[in-house]
């Protein structure tokens, strides 16, 4: 019966095309702005790393201003650490693995005379970054604990910088300058951008990862520029570098691998013992704080999904049900000029149930083809909204299979919502007085 009812739909559909190409026009544009915030709501508040997003935790450590908390709720911490917190934990080696860090930047001198000097982006971390964060390697593999400690000038590349310099050759062992300083390459990545870079959203949610990485204690060593968000509540004691990392700003972040809820409530009461002692010596001032939020909850925290974006989200829903109270109202209009034609069928004995199914896959069809132009109107919306924010945006404007099964099962679902009175009172149409009529 399917089949026939099929038959049927895309008779009618034939029989009037201009209502026909109404309703799907309403729909597509429906479904086409949905589509482009849903995308973008869902990429943003995509999980970036599912396998272990619940054993990865930021830590946040009250420091601040006794007077004054870090933001207007009194309860608040601040999002980064100072150096002293992260090379004490780092120090402590409480957890799996963890990795203290921050952003940075320098002037890579690339080999050949040909070649031009350029600012690059830099990761400084610890060599637990990159199983922590499962970072795939294209040559090479991480710098050492070793080399940690040592602050060896080693240096991973991501693969799109080694492409520029090396030609995506395999550059292990090849030295480079960075910031008048030679380095060894000790490992490539291969493309790697986890989408939102929770790792650190002070730099931006949905920006690219950066192009170097490097051992976190350079830092000290070579003096390296902030990068980021840098906040102080006090002015640093004395000039200078180290006075700064002596100081009370805060400019790192802090992550730890803890594989299970016990291991979790060790480190947090590590970290209460830690501020303890800290005040013991003068420093911590604040009621003990401190919190391990876990990736999500740590993305939920920073509203990395910005209310902009939501309101844009409602939003569309709205003129989605707009588009589908004009689909209703063509139906209407299409389904009471076919009052003869169901009348006849239901003289003949076809059953209220047999007309209201066949109306539905009618319905359903429009849909389906509502969606099918909403899905290229999203993808329209989604090249806008790169085109408009430039970089920010590029990597929140793709769909996936997902986001089309969701347009496709969204449009089929609203148009057989929209369909159910039109049809209902179709299938009301008494049959004798259409019967009499003709």
């Amino acid at each position: 019966m399917f089949s026939y009812y099929l038959r049927l739909a895309m008779l009618s559909i034939k029989r009037n095309p201009i209502l026909s190409s109404l309703m799907v026009a309403a729909i597509a544009l429906g479904i086409g702005a949905c589509m482009t915030t849903i995308t973008v709501n869902y990429i943003m508040s995509a999980d970036p790393i599912p396998s272990k997003s619940d054993k990865l935790f930021y830590v946040q450590l009250d420091s601040w201003d006794p007077n004054n908390s870090a933001d207007a709720d009194e309860y608040s911490l601040p999002s980064q650490v100072t150096w002293t917190e992260a090379t004490n934990l780092m120090r402590a080696k409480k957890a799996v693995r963890q990795s203290a860090m921050a952003s940075s930047g320098a002037v890579i001198e690339p080999p050949g005379q040909d070649a031009k000097p350029y600012n690059a982006s830099i990761r400084l971390a610890f060599t637990d970054f990159f199983p922590m964060f499962e970072v795939p390697f294209l040559y090479g593999a991480p710098w050492s604990h070793e080399q940690d400690q040592a602050r060896e000038q080693v240096v991973v590349l991501s693969q799109e910088t080694n492409d520029k310099i090396f030609g995506g050759e395999n550059s292990v062992g090849n030295s480079l300058t960075i910031g008048g300083n030679v380095f060894t390459v000790v490992g490539v990545l291969k493309q790697w951008e986890p989408m939102p870079k929770f790792y650190d959203v002070t730099t931006g949610a949905f920006n690219e990862p950066e192009e170097l990485y490097m051992p976190f204690l350079l830092k000290e060593e070579l003096e390296l520029p902030n990068g980021g968000n840098t906040n102080c509540w006090k002015t640093p004691d004395g000039e200078g570098f180290k006075a700064f990392l002596q100081s009370e700003c805060i400019n790192f972040q802090m992550w730890v691998e803890l594989p299970d809820e016990n291991a979790e409530a060790a480190y947090l009461d590590f970290l209460n013992s830690y501020a303890a002692e800290q005040k013991a010596m003068g420093r911590f001032q604040r009621p003990i704080n401190n919190r391990l939020s876990d990736v999500m909850e740590w993305m939920e925290d920073q509203e990395v999904v910005a209310d902009d974006a939501r309101i844009m989200l409602w939003l569309s829903f709205m003129f989605l049900l707009v588009c589908l109270l004009n689909t209703i109202g063509l139906l209407l209009s299409k389904f009471t000029g076919k009052a003869a034609e169901i009348g006849l069928r239901r003289a003949v004995g076809a059953s209220k149930g047999d007309l209201f199914m066949q109306h539905l896959v009618e319905t359903g069809c429009i849909g389906l083809a509502g969606g099918l132009a909403g899905l290229g109107l999203a993808y329209l919306g989604l090249i806008g909204i790169g085109t408009l924010y430039g970089d920010f945006a590029k990597n929140m404007t793709s769909m996936d299979l997902t986001m089309v099964a969701v347009a496709l099962g969204l449009a089929l679902l609203s148009s057989i919502a929209a369909g159910l009175y039109p049809t209902w009172r179709a299938c009301n149409i008494a049959p004798a007085g259409q019967l009499k009529s003709q």
